[in-house]
């Protein structure tokens, strides 16, 4: 599974760090290092619909706020 998150200036301000730390945290602790490779890019061109992540080639806009959210709800349930 590829998991891609925007690192880009606009994104960047948005708290694209604080989501990297956290779905490494949370591969961590749910020991997925084998499973999940996660990695960052620069502008996906969505600037506007914040912290760009990509799952699979599957868009979704993701805040520090709904990281954890997200893994639970997406990423955990193509495993």
């Amino acid at each position: 599974m590829k998991l891609m998150v925007c690192i880009g200036s606009s994104c960047h301000l948005k708290g694209s760090r604080q989501v990297v730390e956290q779905l490494q945290h949370l591969i961590a602790e749910n020991d997925l290092k084998e499973k999940i490779d996660l990695g960052g890019t620069f502008c996906m061109g969505k600037c506007q619909q914040g912290v760009c992540v990509t799952l699979d080639n599957d868009f979704y806009s993701v805040t520090p706020e709904t990281a954890e959210d997200f893994f639970k709800t997406e990423v955990m349930s193509r495993l």
